[in-house]
């Protein structure tokens, strides 16, 4: 074989190597989303954690990348990327006692805590090749800077092709646990190949790699279960990962409720002796078509278990559903007792909302998850889209848990204010006068809301609202920080009822 040709390959065999780490660089921040969502909720402080651990690692990687490569000492290229394999294959192991360990730090701290002890290793790993193949590349052809930018170009694209790879086909159809392992058999393989072109290149390092090729095997072989089905009173009836996360069916024995949760928030709950409702403000909502007793079809937004578009079905009134997560609306079919009585649509709320052309004289805005409602559906913007398809004399309710008093209730307040934006028309129920920590049911219309005799009992429920509020908006949304208070007491409060093991991954 010719120089040429030899070049060649060692140009093909470095440039693959950092194709493939950068690849596995992203899948490892995305699948971290898999592992301590289902915890600590999906949520900005896991994103965040996540976001500024991958950096903290990156860059302790390129540090010591560079000095292994100017030293030129004896760890190896295919060193870090078989300890980047063995430490991707100890992720699954170690991930349920590190997030019960890091609980008690509460939601911000122990996020980032568990994402540090999880992910921190293999991503400084990962680091550590991109230097050192610049060095490798550097020697075996003239220029720095052109070596430099090729390898930095080259896996660049590898992790554009592993994001794409992983969102749009590997993590629906194989799940999260088996594209760690995945990714961490191919980082072994990686590393076996590397290490027979180091010993062609005069560098004795298959020793190693392959110690760590048999540890990473062998942990794989002990692969955890998904964790205990029961807890106390609980037992884990169903679950299943989509692309937005962990979908759970958790029965309460004692109580006889059925629960159903996605990540860390309780998204539905049915009573098992007599199917009726669990949730206070469901009852509620569940009495609305006495406000409008001419109303005939609604359409719900955030499907959960199922109960108000049933309740709605039994008034002879057609309810259309959008749910964002295909397998919410497969749990709540298969064990929630959901039949449609009109259309079931899954996809995202502000998109799917801009395509339908169809007037309600009812719209229930339901959502929920972790421990928040996800901001980007309560600004103005979105309300606007909302109102298009009401009719004049239609009645819209909001679901959202906050705090009745104090600091904390600026995150209700501002709700309030937005829907005013739009609505002249506003009326605020708490589902548990007199608690502090509530379900809100806000009421708007363009016609003024009275109670009916039907309907008096509401009057107990009414809570006054400051007129004072930050606006929500697209361009300026507050929501995330003004529910700070709220996701931690609604995470207190729903390990204090199922504990943490049930929610581990």
């Amino acid at each position: 074989m010719s120089e040429e040709q030899l070049n060649h390959q060692n140009r093909l065999l470095l440039y693959g190597t950092v194709t493939i780490s950068g690849a596995a660089v992203m899948m490892l921040e995305l699948l971290g989303t898999r592992i301590i969502g289902p915890f600590y909720g999906v949520s900005l402080y896991v994103w965040s954690s996540l976001i500024s651990v991958a950096l903290i690692a990156l860059s302790l990687g390129y540090y010591l990348g560079g000095v292994v490569a100017d030293k030129q000492t004896r760890f190896r290229l295919s060193y870090a990327i078989a300890l980047a394999g063995l430490t991707t294959a100890v992720i699954p192991l170690v991930s349920r006692p590190i997030l019960l360990w890091t609980n008690d730090l509460g939601l911000r701290a122990g996020a980032f805590t568990s994402a540090l002890l999880l992910f921190s290793l293999p991503l400084t790993c990962l680091g550590m090749v991109g230097p050192q193949v610049i060095a490798l590349a550097a020697r075996r052809r003239a220029g720095v800077g052109m070596a430099a930018g090729s390898v930095f170009a080259v896996s660049t694209v590898g992790s554009v092709v592993g994001t794409l790879l992983l969102g749009f086909f590997l993590l629906p159809a194989l799940g999260s646990r088996v594209i760690l392992y995945a990714v961490s058999a191919a980082l072994i393989l990686l590393a076996i190949i590397v290490a027979l072109y180091e010993r062609r290149w005069g560098q004795a390092t298959l020793g190693p790699v392959a110690a760590a090729a048999i540890a990473t095997g062998a942990g794989l072989w002990l692969q955890p279960n998904l964790g205990p089905t029961e807890h106390g009173d609980y037992r884990l009836v169903h679950q299943a990962e989509s692309h937005y996360g962990w979908v759970r069916v958790v029965d309460d024995r004692a109580r006889r409720v059925r629960w159903m949760l996605s990540d860390a928030s309780v998204i539905s709950a049915l009573r098992l002796d007599t199917r009726g409702p669990v949730l206070s403000y469901q009852k509620i909502i569940a009495n609305l078509p006495h406000l409008h007793p001419e109303g005939r079809n609604a359409l719900l937004i955030g499907l959960g278990g199922g109960y108000i578009a049933m309740a709605f079905a039994a008034q002879d009134i057609d309810t259309d559903a959008l749910e964002l997560d295909p397998e919410v609306a497969k749990a709540a079919q298969q064990y929630f007792l959901y039949e449609p009585s009109g259309a079931l649509l899954v996809g995202d709320a502000r998109y799917e909302i801009r395509r339908l052309d169809q007037q309600y004289d009812f719209i229930v805005h339901d959502c929920f998850t972790g421990g928040s409602v996800p901001s980007h559906l309560l600004s103005v913007e979105m309300l606007r889209d909302l109102d298009r398809l009401l009719k004049d004399d239609g009645l819209l309710a909001l679901n959202f848990v906050g705090f009745t008093e104090g600091p904390e209730a600026d995150a209700a307040a501002a709700v309030y204010r937005t829907l005013g934006e739009v609505y002249p028309h506003r009326l605020a129920l708490v589902s548990l006068p007199g608690e502090t920590f509530n379900d809100f049911v806000f009421l708007a219309s363009r016609q003024p809301i009275s109670l009916t005799d039907e309907t008096a009992w509401l009057a107990a429920h009414e809570h006054p609202m400051p007129t004072e509020g930050e606006l929500i908006t697209d361009d300026y949304n507050p929501l995330e920080r003004l529910q700070v208070a709220k996701a931690e007491r609604y995470r207190a409060l729903l390990l204090e009822r199922m504990g943490p093991m049930l929610l581990a991954f």
